[in-house]
């Protein structure tokens, strides 16, 4: 077992890598010059003194070096934990830029992956053995599947907050509250949550109910769900094999759906002005700020990863034949 472990773990090894690599040459190969940009707003119109901030800043960001070299201080800033000044917010730098917005984003996905895959086995489990629900969670699953993030963001927004008034449209919070860890803050964050947490949650809901569905119906349908009603067991117990084997597809995918799930998320934070990582990624297109959007990626691409790594735990624990394959590996 320490073996496999071992190999996932440089599998993982080598993604993040070229992931990394893939998150520094992107913005890189954006149009438009950052430091033109901050001189742009700091409104200076003497070519001297355009010159001596161009340089200045040059020099700063290391724009001067040649690409190698501005590589290779990449990796040495990553390892030391230096994610650079962020151009957008100069001087503060990336690293609690990204911070102060990571809780959001947590907050919104965290919940929205774990209870959308909870409630949409439960209820696809649910469809393929009781036919009415299954005539109506079907056609829903289908449907909800289908719609874009960013479009039942919009649909959402305009009935539960245009129409209806019951949600705020946008933000993270009302302007006139402080942010801190104090009842009126929190109810009224949860308040600016529901609608993200909604559009994330239901599009999320019917994949997962539709592949439960069909994976439960497989199972029943199965050789070994036929022999065991022909000896008389109880369909409780038939059903329960039906679902312990049909929920490992689904861990599957939901390690596959990780990283659409996370796009998701940054579309829906776009939509609802949500100040999150999806907000912090446009703007820092917007300004050309290459070292938040690489710092933003890469809180990305780590937190995927190691998702990814907590679920093929996770799979290891529920499968028996994971275990007992990785042990006759070994032998």
């Amino acid at each position: 077992m320490a073996r496999y472990f071992a190999r996932k773990l440089l599998v993982y090894a080598l993604t993040f890598v070229v992931a990394v690599t893939v998150n520094w040459m992107i913005p890189r190969f954006m149009p438009g010059d950052p430091v033109s940009a901050m001189i742009s707003r700091a409104r200076v119109s003497q070519p001297e003194a355009v010159d001596a901030m161009r340089a200045y800043y040059n020099n700063l960001f290391g724009f001067d070096q040649p690409v190698w070299q501005q590589y290779l201080h990449f990796w040495s800033s990553l390892v030391h934990g230096d994610f650079g000044l962020s151009i957008w917010v100069f001087p503060k730098p990336v690293s609690e830029v990204i911070l102060d917005a990571l809780p959001y984003t947590l907050a919104l996905m965290i919940p929205a992956i774990l209870l959308s895959w909870f409630a949409g086995n439960w209820l696809g489990a649910l469809a393929a053995r009781r036919k009415i629900l299954d005539n109506t969670v079907l056609p829903a699953g289908y449907v909800l599947t289908a719609m874009p993030y960013m479009w039942i963001a919009v649909i959402l927004a305009w009935l539960l907050s245009a129409k209806a008034g019951w949600f705020p449209v946008s933000g993270g919070y009302s302007l006139d509250i402080q942010p801190g860890m104090n009842a009126d803050f929190l109810l009224d964050a949860l308040h600016h949550w529901v609608l993200p947490f909604l559009s994330l949650f239901l599009v999320a809901l019917g994949g997962w109910a539709i592949g439960m569905r069909n994976m439960i119906i497989y199972e029943l349908e199965s050789d070994y769900s036929t022999y065991l009603a022909a000896l008389g067991a109880p369909h409780r117990l038939i059903r329960r094999y039906a679902f312990r084997n049909a929920v490992l597809p689904q861990i599957t995918g939901l390690a596959l759906q990780l990283g659409v799930l996370v796009a998701g998320a940054l579309v829906t934070e776009i939509v609802f002005n949500y100040p999150g990582l999806g907000n912090l990624i446009l703007a820092a297109i917007q300004n050309r700020d290459f070292f938040l959007l690489q710092g933003t990626f890469l809180f990305i691409v780590i937190g995927v990863l190691i998702a990814n790594f907590l679920i093929d735990l996770v799979y290891v624990v529920v499968d028996p034949r994971t275990r007992t394959g990785m042990a006759g590996g070994q032998s």
